[in-house]
């Protein structure tokens, strides 16, 4: 976001968050698909023109982007390099009717207004989703020197902005509302301004716009850079409390954990009234702990969940979120069955299954994801036989399990292929990639994608294919393409 200073004034070309804004205006207006249009891509700021459009439509762009109509004359005449004062926009066609046209999206010169200049509108149909944002960090806890973030009961959070008494207004704009600069105005108070909204835990960066200025948080000592050389505070919306009781003669406790990679000294609880607490975010997931009372290590006695750490130690675990079970059939006559996966570094020595009367389970709590695992059985790693999921080959295949999955890959018409494999961005582009599963001549495979651009291929009997149900796609550096998919957050 914007550092502070300034007023406001006319739109700057430099201005991302303003790309965006008239970004919006100008899909209402003209009705353009937002994910064919405008996007970040390695830090190039990319527009797809679309050779159909109206001469209205090409002089909306024209004036709303502040592009002149030359360079969109030569972007559609598919002059390759064009050159525009500062800038340099590559074209390049991608289809029959799309071209895009991209720029390097370069930071403003000393004295340039794009740093502390913004361009108000009225931007409710601004997109909310902070999903990605929120799933980011394994954990945070917030650095107030003074009490500017309350959170609330029933998930409400108030922020508090003190002084600024003689503003005419003021706006809160953070990851939870899009970066919007108009739809969260702060009610003036006897001792300056507050808001309360309803955030889910998780992590959020912000700003205030006083009288049009972007404004940081004095109070708040976590803070990220942005792109103009600034910093937008952080706060972490809490929903977990560490407690010890008793140790009233020790001088130092912390907590450590895999949320943190067991950091000893870095996340010190406070004693209150005989108890020691430390709350905090925490994601979704199972997580390994230990509190160090004055540098000696101790599960949580009042947590009878413990299990080894494979290296003679035990740890103390907990699960946010909902409980799923890993399920092993068969196997009556093996001592011990484990199970191990990217989610717990693949220790073979720590989740040991509980015998049942049909085989082996455990129950367990993981994050919405996809992730990959194998059962041990008396030593020996072996992937799950009830499940078709699988990525690599050979010694190095591993079961897929995919948490809370919101969008299923289909390919129709192969029915005779042996083998259907997926690969893309979301796994590294890695081959073989994720095996699919056949029924009834459909090749399916549920993910869970968190919100934003994937390209993909699908690769049919080791050919590679785009995916002919969906007509979005884009060029490569091979010139055959790749499938492009949109995801946001409702579930498919």
């Amino acid at each position: 976001m914007p550092e502070t200073g300034g007023k406001i004034m006319r739109i700057s070309r430099g201005a991302l968050l303003s790309f965006f804004l008239l970004f919006i205006a100008l899909t209402c207006k003209a009705q353009l698909d937002i994910k064919k249009v405008c996007r970040l891509e390695e830090g190039r700021l990319v527009l797809t023109l679309d050779q159909r459009w109206s001469q209205a439509q090409r002089t909306a762009v024209s004036r709303l982007y502040a592009l002149d109509s030359a360079l969109l004359a030569d972007a559609f005449a598919l002059k390759p390099v064009i050159k525009e004062k500062n800038n340099t926009w590559i074209t390049r066609k991608v289809d029959a009717h799309y071209v895009e046209l991209s720029k390097e999206q370069r930071k403003p010169a000393a004295g340039e207004t794009a740093s502390n200049k913004i361009f108000l509108i009225d931007d409710k149909s601004v997109d909310l989703s902070v999903a990605k944002e929120r799933e980011s960090v394994p954990y945070g806890v917030n650095r107030l020197t003074r009490n500017t973030i309350i959170q609330l009961s029933g998930g409400r959070t108030r922020f508090f902005l003190p002084g600024h008494r003689q503003s005419q207004s003021v706006f809160l704009s953070g990851s939870f509302n899009g970066w919007s600069t108009r739809q969260t105005p702060m009610q003036r108070c006897d001792t300056g301004w507050m808001i309360t909204l309803k955030l889910q835990p998780g992590k959020y960066a912000y700003k205030y716009i006083v009288d049009g200025k972007w404004t940081n948080d004095s109070y708040n000592k976590l803070r990220e850079a942005d792109t103009y050389d600034g910093f937008n505070n952080i706060f972490f919306c809490y929903n977990y409390r560490f407690e010890l009781t008793g140790h009233e003669k020790a001088a130092r406790i912390a907590v450590a954990g895999s949320f943190n990679n067991w950091k000893p000294d870095e996340l010190r609880m406070i004693r209150i009234q005989g108890t020691w607490m430390l709350p905090l975010y925490l994601r979704e997931g199972t997580h390994a702990y230990k509190f160090i009372v004055d540098q000696q290590w101790i599960t949580d006695p009042a947590n009878k969940v413990t299990r080894p750490d494979g290296k003679g130690n035990q740890n103390s675990f907990l699960g946010i979120g909902d409980t799923l079970y890993f399920r092993l059939t068969g196997f009556s006559n093996a001592k011990k069955v484990a199970v191990g996966g990217n989610f717990n570094g693949w220790n073979g020595s720590e989740l040991f299954m509980e015998k049942t009367e049909n085989g082996w389970q455990l129950p367990y709590v993981l994050a919405s994801g996809n992730y990959e695992y194998k059962f041990v059985i008396d030593g020996k790693w072996i992937t799950d036989p009830a499940n078709p999921y699988i990525s690599g080959s050979g010694d190095y295949t591993n079961s897929i399990l995919v948490v809370k999955p919101n969008h299923i890959f289909r390919l129709e018409k192969n029915g005779n292929a042996k083998r259907v494999t997926l690969s893309g961005s979301f796994n590294g582009w890695n081959k073989p990639g994720y095996r699919m599963a056949e029924e009834n001549g459909v090749w399916t495979l549920p993910l869970y994608l968190r919100p934003g651009k994937y390209t993909y291929k699908y690769v049919v009997d080791d050919k590679w294919i785009l995916d002919p149900s969906n007509d979005l796609w884009e060029n490569n550096e091979f010139g055959t393409g790749n499938s492009v998919l949109w995801i946001e957050n409702s579930v498919r």
